[in-house]
């Protein structure tokens, strides 16, 4: 048999044994997506479930992605699309594009997504498209703030969905709301805590990162269009956050396009004399905020953490899609306005400040429980979904 002849019937064979094997095709595309891939993809493994994972390469900063892949022990990618970077309407389409045919390809059971960035929603469409099934873990979380890209995705993405994890309680209600049958919907906790929790020994101390030995701090990230892209609001946080760093040094790992936006609008003297940090690794951050005094943010999952470490935190929004932490944790909203930041940090260095609780089954076995609900899921998942194959 010719050469050509019998590596074409290999291709056959492989691809026919790799869409039989592949039960559910998991997406991470940024940094956000790989501390919630990672305990998923574990517990998939421990639970005898055949997974593939593709990396869209939204998160285009090659040595950063390769670092949280060997941090988190998530195993290399099946597939990589290597979209890189562009406007959320360029990204999107380009995931879309590069997703169809490793999707053709596969031809997994069921598609699973994370989070709310541009490839979660990407990939969930062109699988409910396709015909495939989608499940949507951290769903259900709202800000409620149509001017958030990341709002629209997440939206979007749950109504296409159908499985549904949710990380709190109060999602339920968001998903019902909005027209999504309950029965879609598990509650299972926070992926992103499992993540913290089997790494939280190994985190890098805060005096190994920053060279010094600091006996308090505050830990600053920015990079919200709403707060760094507005030179007024930007100068304005820079300004209170200066008046924070006479009181307690303060540590700033800076986002690339803070720091471009820093530059461009003159503003880089605002930093004189704060910790300035390039952006860090995952177990660098974690040992960072695990030893702060409080943290300063506008990150959504960030949040998150601190309320798991019991960390004060003030997020720099005027609204937030994880209210359990408001509510339950240790995170206070100040929004941008320089009076409401100076009164929360006065709290706090007065020995004030949220203590707060953990939250129901932030426990570091969500991850197990989404994989228990998707080995009795997966094999009657054909005779319930909403979607109908594609022809």
């Amino acid at each position: 048999m010719p050469v050509t002849q019998t590596k074409a019937r290999l291709m056959a064979a492989t691809s026919r044994i790799e869409r039989i094997m592949t039960q559910v095709l998991c997406i991470a595309g940024a940094r956000p997506n790989f501390m919630k891939i990672a305990p998923v993809m574990a517990a998939l493994r421990e639970t005898g479930i055949a997974a593939q994972l593709l990396h869209t390469g939204q998160h285009y900063d090659a040595a950063m992605s390769d670092g949280f892949f060997a941090d988190l022990g998530i195993p290399h990618p099946d597939h990589h699309l290597e979209v890189g970077s562009g406007s959320h309407a360029v990204q999107t389409a380009e995931v879309m594009k590069r997703f169809e045919p490793v999707l053709d390809q596969v031809q997994p059971q069921a598609v699973l997504v994370v989070g709310d960035v541009n490839s979660t929603i990407a990939c969930a469409l062109v699988a409910a498209k396709r015909g495939v099934r989608v499940i949507h873990v951290e769903a259900g979380l709202r800000s409620y703030d149509r001017t958030m890209p990341e709002e629209i995705n997440r939206v979007l993405t749950d109504q296409i969905s159908d499985l549904l994890f949710t990380t709190e309680k109060s999602a339920l209600v968001n998903l019902v709301r909005e027209g999504i049958d309950p029965a879609r919907v598990q509650f299972v906790g926070n992926v992103m805590i499992d993540t913290l929790h089997r790494n939280l020994a190994r985190a890098v101390p805060a005096q190994q990162t920053l060279g010094i030995t600091l006996e308090a701090y505050a830990v600053l990230t920015l990079h919200r269009p709403s707060n760094v892209d507005d030179p007024v609001i930007l100068s304005a946080l820079l300004d209170v956050i200066a008046e924070i760093h006479r009181r307690v040094p303060v540590v700033m790992p800076l986002h690339p396009r803070t720091r471009g936006n820093i530059e461009k609008f003159g503003l880089s003297a605002k930093l004189d004399g704060l910790h300035v940090l390039p952006p860090l690794g995952y177990l660098e951050m974690l040992g960072l905020m695990r030893d702060a005094k409080l943290v300063l943010t506008d990150s959504g999952g960030i949040q998150e953490e601190t309320t798991a470490l019991g960390v004060p935190c003030l997020t720099l929004r005027d609204n937030t899609e994880r209210p359990i932490t408001l509510v339950e944790g240790t995170n206070t909203l100040v929004g941008p306005d320089p009076t409401a930041i100076r009164a929360a940090f006065d709290e706090v260095m007065a020995g004030g400040g949220k203590t707060g609780r953990i939250p129901e089954y932030w426990d570091g076995r969500a991850a197990l429980r989404i994989a228990h609900a998707l080995q009795s899921w997966l094999p009657q998942a054909a005779s319930c979904s909403p979607h109908s194959k594609a022809a």
